[in-house]
């Protein structure tokens, strides 16, 4: 085997998935119900890809997850993703949720990174305070030598959403919205569920989860090559960083055996255009709102 052959294609892999996250025009979007159908090409394709990585491979990912993404943020800083304006547009419930235009908002953002929805989210609306963290303490450190980062509008912290008490930084019941955008699929499956009740006891009854992540069959998920697959649409990339793909079936599932009412659970497909690369490319995503129930009266 021609190892440097190997890892080249591996790189070019990821490469392209870069491109796919990061293309600047959206031909078309619609919201459905159905997953994204494969072309004949696509289906053989995912059918060949069967192997597995090995236990000993995968344990060793699992352990080393929060090093892995600390060295994404050391290589890339905060250049990687680009800020996220779409995200009151995306979810109404941002400001909807307010019973006065001028209430204060309290959000939680899960998964925060380097600050790119936390920032343009407190530019926008004068009247949110933010709690936000993230596994990797070197984002957190960028999100804090950011100029805007104030401590009067969010505490921002470290934190292992799976095993880290989020009680110990945000008070019971204290948030009205939290924010899981392309958070929960950077976690084993096995261990998702820890998340959502960790989320769970710092959500204010009757307040919802906006959540938005890769979906069944995105072109993120066909362009991994063989011998990346860790399960079922579970993958790990060249770097060491993993990434799921959620049907929704799963996801509502997920929820729901956590407490959670699920209030919407939509595929989003889009066709996005790099026009500098020549590239155009099918998106998956799932975006979906789920409730805490209100207490009952």
């Amino acid at each position: 085997m021609d190892v440097s052959r190997t890892l080249q294609e591996s790189k070019s892999a990821d490469q392209l998935n870069i491109v796919a996250s990061t293309c600047e025009d959206v031909a078309f979007q619609k919201k459905g119900h159905k997953a994204r159908t494969l072309t004949p090409e696509e289906a053989e394709k995912l059918t060949r890809d069967r192997a597995l990585v090995s236990d000993f491979k995968q344990l060793k990912l699992e352990k080393e997850a929060q090093k892995n993404w600390d060295l994404f943020y050391k290589r890339n800083s905060t250049n990687f993703f680009k800020d996220r304006h779409w995200t009151t547009r995306e979810f109404k419930d941002l400001k909807a949720c307010r019973e006065f235009e001028d209430e204060k908002l309290t959000i939680l953002e899960a998964g925060c990174g380097v600050g790119n929805c936390l920032f343009p989210l407190l530019e926008e609306d004068l009247n949110i305070f933010t709690y936000a963290c993230d596994f990797s303490p070197r984002a957190i450190e960028y999100v804090k030598k950011n100029p805007l980062y104030s401590t009067s509008r969010c505490k921002v912290f470290q934190c292992d959403l799976t095993e880290d008490d989020l009680l110990e930084n945000v008070p019971a019941d204290a948030v009205d919205v939290v924010m899981l955008i392309f958070v929960l699929s950077a976690i084993h499956p096995e261990k998702m569920h820890l998340v959502l009740q960790n989320i769970y006891k710092v959500l204010k009854p009757g307040r919802c989860v906006l959540f938005r992540d890769y979906g069944l069959y995105d072109h993120a998920m066909l362009r991994f090559k063989s011998g990346n697959k860790l399960g079922e649409n579970f993958y790990v990339r060249q770097d060491g960083t993993r990434s799921y793909f959620f049907t929704d079936e799963f996801l509502s599932r997920l929820f729901v055996s956590a407490g959670y009412k699920q209030v919407s659970n939509d595929y989003v497909l889009r066709e996005t255009v790099n026009r500098k690369e020549g590239l155009s490319v099918p998106r998956v995503f799932l975006q979906s709102k789920f409730q805490k129930p209100p207490r009952e009266t």
